[in-house]
């Protein structure tokens, strides 16, 4: 692979002795970011990579793995260019010509060029003169990485240095956006995992005790805390506003500027990160980060990093190729960029294995990217997210109900939990809401789901779900909480209706584990599978008694033309930990139940880790950025998991033969592989259009034009 690259740049040295010199990218009548067609590589440079970058071989790397931009350190933490800011400490490393390098060659070959800033940390020679900018926990002590101090949010460096700086780059170089790494307050010490509390700094304590009109803040985390109650809205408050005017410093600068970081107001490109850093493993990360985003906040693009390292202590050591690929192609099916981030440049890498992937899926982004990036979802189906970082047993439930209607090539779109009602008139168009123990909604979102139940749509809630609302719970799935069982364990769901539940043939007891509600389902409809109770634990002469406790497992009440069903058990977590499919299996008969067309959008037999991704797509070139969206046909992805073993990412078996069958309006005009261009022959017959995909290996993508 070095040699490829070495003569790569070979080559582009010798182009660019005919360039002359261009100090930017004419830019296109709209914002360049707006063609959601990023193919991004960030090189996360250690300090002292700085004395080694070479800007000429880091761009003939660029073009060879068909990237069109670059996220590279600038400031923040310490500046990769000659500040002139007392506050800014500088890398000893660092080359006072190589960004201004490095931005100038990128242009020449069409790279746009993102700088990045990390503000949460500052160096010791700062802080030594300077000792009120960092943060504080509640026994006087500081939040240190070697000699760096961990910021805090409202002290001066981070109020109105930073905007000095992030002001000085863009005054000196010709960028065309801006990264804010880690930004908003520090609990915890990420990369040693290491919990801090909140931050006790001065400048901390007089502005919330300002802002809540004479609070003092707290120093314990506790949500049944009224206090804490209100400084998690003094976080979220001061965060915004900070993060606004960062925007207002840009945009009077230069609005061409494309702001970029993990957040949602203020910014062009919202960025996500897939990580590998728990278990079980999540091959859907990549397809769950884009869709939240994408289905959320719709007027945002999205850009969702492919994090190459294992873990902040494991740095040096890549995910597995097969993993990143699968993180790749979900990015690109989901309507999103390709978007990776790697420590260091791309020369002389720790772990290289991953280069082949890259160039792969890069270079058939830009080949094919005209078929990327406008999609409208055809999902009927919508899954609430809890939050857009989610955490915990919720997170389980969530990623479990994700994980069989994925096997079960089911559509659905997830959404932040938050932001329901600004989506309100998009939701009105799904079937069926699930709620996968989303235990508490704020006031608005609240008064969504109460207007969409009315409009007709189902809702699934499952676990803990509406426990904090409870005349919600009542109103909406007349039930009631008697009892929470925290653990379930040796209690069973007794299996009495096959007629509804038939995926369970043969079956008459499914265990639990886990949390388990008892709820008074008198409100109920229908009432479906009873819960056991607790036997007899011992030896085989021993077991036995499960009774019923006359406690259901599924609760169904009827709202004018919608149906609400009440699942207070953690089946969700339970698949996603132990991965049993009969908790699988209640799961999808209950969804067919409330919405009986739930399976028939993608009909298959396809293998469950074969992940089907069906949107409408627009052409998205030149003639069309302009355009409403109107859709030119369906673009079916098939990601190939099968590879994946729980633990390990092993390559793919290649699948000969899948019969797919897709509900459509309209008769295609014709059917094709997007790879080689090849026309499938097809059916259309009854609404439904059907062919077969041959021989799958990694991705395939499958066009069907109206």
């Amino acid at each position: 692979m070095k040699t490829i690259l070495a003569k790569c740049f070979f080559l582009l040295c010798l182009c660019s002795l005919s360039v002359g010199y261009t100090q930017s990218i004419p830019e296109s009548a709209i914002p360049w970011w707006k063609k959601n067609n990023l193919r991004v590589i960030q090189c996360n440079l250690p300090a002292y990579e700085a004395a080694t970058l070479n800007p000429d071989s880091l761009v003939a790397d660029l073009v060879h793995f068909a990237a069109n931009t670059l996220i590279i350190n600038a400031g923040g933490i310490m500046a990769f260019y000659p500040s002139g800011l007392e506050s800014h400490y500088i890398n000893p490393y660092m080359q006072p010509t190589m960004l201004r390098d490095v931005v100038d060659k990128c242009h020449r070959q069409k790279i746009k060029v993102i700088v990045r800033f990390d503000f949460s940390r500052l160096d010791q020679s700062i802080f030594e003169k300077h000792p009120d900018w960092v943060y504080v926990d509640k026994e006087g002590q500081h939040m240190i990485n070697t000699d760096k101090y961990v910021t805090c949010i409202n002290a001066p460096y981070v109020q109105e240095e930073a905007f000095k700086i992030v002001s000085e780059v863009i005054d000196l170089y010709p960028v065309d956006g801006i990264f804010l790494n880690m930004p908003g307050y520090q609990n915890s010490n990420a990369y040693v995992g290491k919990y801090h509390g909140i931050d006790q700094n001065e400048h901390d304590k007089k502005r919330f005790n300002t802002w809540s009109g004479g609070l003092t803040l707290p120093t314990v985390e506790d949500r049944n805390d009224p206090v804490y109650l209100q400084y998690l809205q003094f976080r979220k408050f001061t965060t915004d506003e900070w993060q606004m005017k960062l925007a207002q410093v840009v945009k009077s600068k230069n609005p061409d500027i494309a702001i970029c970081t993990y957040a949602t107001d203020h910014v062009d490109i919202i960025r996500h990160e897939s990580q590998t850093n728990s278990l079980p493993y999540f091959p859907y990360n990549a397809s769950d980060n884009v869709n939240v985003m994408m289905t959320t906040y719709p007027d945002h693009i999205v850009s969702n990093a492919s994090i190459q390292q294992i873990s902040f202590q494991s740095r040096y050591n890549a995910i597995e190729p097969e993993e990143s690929e699968i993180r790749l192609w979900e990015n690109i099916a989901n309507g999103s960029g390709l978007d990776l981030s790697l420590m260091g440049d791309l020369r002389g890498y720790e772990d290289e294995r991953n280069y082949p992937v890259i160039e792969k899926i890069y270079n058939h982004h830009k080949k094919f990217e005209s078929y990327y990036g406008r999609y409208q979802s055809i999902a009927r189906i919508a899954l609430v997210a809890p939050g857009w970082w989610p955490h915990g047993p919720t997170m389980q439930e969530y990623r479990g109900i994700q994980l069989m209607l994925n096997e079960a090539h089911i559509p659905y779109d997830r959404i932040e939990d938050s932001q329901l009602s600004d989506q309100y008139e998009k939701l009105k168009q799904y079937k069926l809401v699930i709620l996968p123990d989303i235990q508490s909604l704020n006031t608005s979102s609240l008064e969504c789901i109460r207007k969409l139940n009315e409009a007709g749509v189902s809702m699934l809630a499952t676990n803990g779900s509406f426990k904090n609302h409870p005349e919600d719970l009542k109103n909406l799935f007349g039930a009631e909480i008697k009892k929470a069982i925290e653990d379930g364990s040796g209690h069973y769901i007794g299996v009495d209706d096959h007629t509804h539940f038939p995926s369970l043939p043969g079956q008459s007891m499914v265990l639990l584990k886990f949390n388990l509600g008892e709820y008074d389902l008198s409100g109920c409809d229908e009432k479906y599978l009873p819960i056991l109770a607790v036997g007899r634990p011992g030896p085989p002469e021993m077991i036995g008694g499960h009774d019923p406790t006359g406690y259901f497992s599924v609760g169904i009440k009827r709202a004018g033309l919608a149906k609400n069903a009440i699942l207070p058990l953690n089946l969700g977590r339970l698949y996603y930990l132990h991965g049993y499919e009969d908790h699988k299996h209640i799961v999808l008969d209950l969804i067919q139940l409330l919405y009986p067309l739930a399976d028939q959008a993608i009909v298959t037999d396809a293998h469950p880790r074969i992940e089907t991704i069906l949107h409408e797509y627009m052409l998205n070139n030149e003639a069309t950025y302009r355009k409403p969206f109107e859709a030119k046909g369906l673009i079916l992805h098939l990601i190939n998991l099968t590879g994946f073993s729980g633990n390990t990412y092993f390559k793919p078996s290649r699948q000969d033969q899948i019969h797919i069958k897709i509900v459509t309006p309209r008769t295609p005009r014709v059917v094709k592989n997007l790879d080689n261009n090849l026309a499938i022959p097809f059916t259309y017959k009854s609404g439904m259009v059907s062919f077969v995909y041959m021989g799958l290996v990694n991705h395939g993508a499958v066009v069907m034009d109206y």
